[in-house]
């Protein structure tokens, strides 16, 4: 297990991005680790506080250490969105190699007190921190944030937000949202230079399910060093399976019903990790 440090700065060496890919149970592990070996990637495996409930930090750091043992790959498990010191402490303490602090809702200086705790606690057992600056539009994890009140990164306050902090990553504002869009999305991309001028950290793109692969392209190629996959991956999985029972309405083994829904997620995987450009990076 890695935490995404090195991950992160060997993808902004090779302006390539990482994909992190959120899990939910062994399954959806077992689909993006066998994707990422089959290609040679490294891989983050996510977790937000819905799936931490839904699967218990133990559970979940069990999974991504046996994942170490089968795959030569770096594998990082990475608390994605949490928003109390409390988990965040619990995941460190289970095995969690990268966490993420979202205060994005509070006030800047509250975001700052609260992101520099997490740092302090986690650098201590050298797992790295991911913070979020600006408000994702969306659904994630059952949260949502309307459109109006979605804020863009601005980049002179990522600068002292970075440098204030002590953060290993910032996750960015430019126009994607969580969940499915209602239109295309415009990613302002002009924004995501400006920052990456000024920040000297690796750079995260959430929202990217849905987001048109030449956008995606276009902002590893500005700075982006990490993406983000959560729908894009649920969808194929929900469709597979619920077309299997479908076909099958006598089906009782989930051994047999949930192959149709890895099949059709994994192929989502392949396709995000070329897209992301990590394919090949490992030997």
């Amino acid at each position: 297990m890695v935490n995404t440090k090195y991950l992160l700065e060997d993808a902004r060496r090779g302006r390539y991005a990482v994909p992190a890919f959120n899990i939910h149970n062994l399954e959806t592990a077992q689909v993006v680790l066998e994707a990422a070996a089959a290609l040679h990637s490294p891989v983050i495996l996510a977790a937000t506080p819905g799936t931490v409930r839904h699967a218990g930090c133990g559970y979940l750091a069990a999974i991504a250490q046996e994942a170490c043992r089968q795959y030569d790959l770096p594998i990082a498990l990475h608390m994605d969105h949490h928003e109390t010191f409390e988990s965040i402490r619990d995941g460190i303490l289970a095995g969690f190699s990268s966490v993420m602090i979202d205060a994005s809702m509070l006030p800047f200086e509250e975001n700052i007190a609260r992101t520099a705790r997490v740092v302090a606690l986690a650098h201590r057992h050298g797992v790295t921190v991911e913070a979020e600056l600006g408000r994702l539009a969306g659904v994630e994890d059952g949260l949502a944030v309307d459109d109006a009140d979605s804020a863009y990164t601005d980049p002179d306050r990522a600068a002292e937000f970075a440098r204030r902090t002590g953060i290993d990553s910032l996750a960015v504002a430019i126009g994607t949202a969580h969940g499915l869009y209602k239109s295309t999305p415009k990613l302002d991309l002009g924004r995501l230079s400006a920052i990456r001028e000024k920040v000297d950290i690796p750079l995260v793109l959430h929202g990217a399910s849905d987001v048109p692969d030449e956008a995606v392209r276009e902002a590893i190629a500005r700075g982006i060093c990490k993406v983000n996959v959560a729908t894009d991956l649920k969808i194929p999985f929900a469709q597979g399976l619920r077309e299997y029972l479908l076909a099958h309405p006598e089906a009782n083994d989930p051994r047999q019903y949930l192959q149709l829904a890895k099949e059709r997620m994994g192929a989502v995987a392949v396709h995000k990790i070329k897209l992301c450009g990590s394919d090949g990076v490992c030997p």
